[in-house]
């Protein structure tokens, strides 16, 4: 396995190195970034008693044993912090390239790009385009995303990078981009140390943050475990079971359950379809049973009662642990309570028109479940609601703060941050780059031009022609304010095509494109004008 990651690396270098890199140039007078990733975001270096500094994440080969032996964690109440098995393994976040390397390309050794390693990799491309530099208006926030959002001293390092990126830029106050789970730490940051937040940060915007929880996601990891990455990727990477174990153990992944005090307008449910006796008849029937968010921790805590694990000749119980649980209800209390100062401006960015878990269901009429602890060995069904595949829509635009735009955006929950429009959106919002003039943002129209083709010259008749062959998406949003009925501006595009010969007569033709806000969503329009040896057709 050692000679195949050093062909691996030797093939990777051979391949950055034939690459060859467009030349941008920086613009000074841009207002920093700090990109924050979300769970998983965030590359993880090993370092031993003797120093030696592996890393444990993200890797493809060797990852779960990698990962069993240096990242499953035991949670100490007393700290809030949850600490290597092997005790003498210390966890930290490289910090190369101003933070950036960490939340880049997760695994550096792989050959072929992967959407689940490739993290923040097309947004910080994009954003040098746009003349961000690293280290002068670019910089990145990785972290031990086992840990708690509101761990002090996660928290501490974020202080000192604002205050790095700060001074760095030669005191401008900072634009904060999150990602997914980065959100609520931002959150728990700005209600913790508000003084410093408003000091250092001039906008937030949070990128699918599941301000609310992403329950149905959440209750199946911590049942049945997850995987990170998908398709034949994930038989070389971490094991649905060893991901649980770790689950287990992590007070951000208890934070990202259901809030306790949100009002759900669609509660999240654990269903059960279980078989109920009659003791006098003597006859059985199929009930489905419906817990909500509070009901279903006991029976989550019975189903993992006898979960358990063999490290190092020990055998250690990881049931839902119950510390964590306190724990997690404190941050979830904290982040209710959290406001955003006056001066600074928030940004809201959510996914749609993706099935997303809400609900969970075990067992079946022809499989009840007949006692919890089966619910660990059983696939999960789940009841669906619009979101980003991960988080809700409900849970990521409940911020509970004074936004001053909210827009959905039809993307995945790990695709959202290298989706064309948000780059557009991104782009306005942070008033970088070349205008936009196909970004409307009163009502939040796209129009993206994605692919133009032009010729202009035939040698052989000598005929000078023009043509045009443009595709073109459209993309219409609402304006973000709450409000999905809020009617759209008219806008109308046009594209023309012509054939010019020596002479003066022309062959040609125009095409508008108007689009019109209707009762049932909004409705194309094209009229085609064809122009034939100075005739209209």
């Amino acid at each position: 396995m050692a000679v195949l990651d050093e062909l691996i690396r030797s093939i990777e270098l051979w391949v950055r190195a034939s690459k060859k890199h467009e030349e941008n140039a920086a613009n000074p007078n841009l207002d920093p970034v700090l990109l924050v990733p979300g769970i998983g975001g965030s590359m993880l270096n090993a370092i031993d008693e003797n120093g030696k500094t592996e890393r444990v994440w993200v890797r493809i080969f060797g990852a779960d044993h990698e990962f069993r032996t240096k990242l499953w964690p035991r949670f100490d109440p007393s700290s809030g912090k949850t600490i290597s098995v092997d005790e003498k393994i210390k966890i930290e976040v490289p910090e190369d390239r101003h933070g950036l390397f960490a939340i880049d390309v997760l695994d550096p050794d792989m050959i072929i790009e992967s959407e689940g390693v490739c993290y923040y990799h097309d947004m910080i491309v994009e954003m040098i385009k746009w003349g961000y530099q690293e280290g002068k208006t670019l910089f990145g926030f990785g972290f031990d995303f086992r840990q708690s959002n509101r761990l002090q001293e996660t928290l501490d390092r974020f202080a000192s990078k604002l205050e790095f990126a700060y001074t760095s830029s030669g005191g401008k106050k900072i634009n904060v981009v999150t990602h997914s789970m980065g959100g609520l730490l931002v959150k728990c940051f700005m209600a913790l140390h508000t003084d410093v937040f408003e000091k250092y940060v001039k906008s937030w915007i949070a990128i699918a943050a599941p301000f609310q929880g992403a329950p149905g996601y959440i209750t199946s990891s911590l049942l049945n475990g997850c995987s990170f990455v998908e398709g034949l990727e994930a038989y070389f990477f971490i094991s649905k079971w060893s991901m649980q174990q770790l689950l287990l153990e992590c007070p951000s992944i208890y934070e990202l359950m259901a809030a306790p005090s949100y009002k759900w307008e669609n509660t999240p449910l654990l269903q059960l379809w279980t078989e109920k006796r009659d003791g006098e008849s003597g006859k059985s029937s199929i009930l489905l049973k419906s817990y909500d968010p509070s009901k279903s921790l006991p029976l989550m805590m019975k189903a993992l009662s006898n979960n358990a694990v063999e490290f190092g000749g020990l055998h250690i119980p990881l049931p839902l642990n119950s510390d964590i649980l306190e724990w997690a209800k404190k941050t979830h209390e904290l982040l209710s309570s959290a406001k955003l100062p006056s001066s600074v401006r928030f940004y809201n960015i959510y996914g749609t028109n993706c099935d997303t878990p809400h609900s969970v269901c075990y067992g079946g009429q022809g499989d009840p479940v007949s006692d919890l602890k089966q619910l660990l060995f059983m696939e999960p069904r789940y009841i669906n609601v619009n979101g980003d595949g991960t988080v809700p829509v409900e849970s990521a635009k409940a911020d509970g703060l004074d936004a001053v735009a909210r827009i959905g955006v039809p993307a995945d929950h790990r695709g959202i941050i290298c989706n064309r429009h948000v780059f557009r959106i991104l782009k306005h919002w942070l008033k970088a780059g070349e205008p936009d003039p196909f970004y409307n943002p009163l009502n939040d129209f796209v129009v993206l031009p994605t692919s133009f083709e032009v010729s202009t010259h035939n040698k052989d008749t000598d005929i000078h022609v023009t043509s045009v062959k443009e595709d073109w998406q459209l993309l219409s949003q609402n304006n973000g304010h709450g409000n999905d009925n809020d009617d759209l501006l008219a806008m109308v595009g046009s594209l023309s095509v012509s054939c010019e010969e020596m002479s003066s007569m022309s062959d040609g033709a125009q095409v508008t494109v108007a689009v019109q806000q209707t009762d049932c969503g909004a409705q194309v329009e094209v009229r085609a004008i064809e122009v034939s040896d100075g005739a209209v057709a």
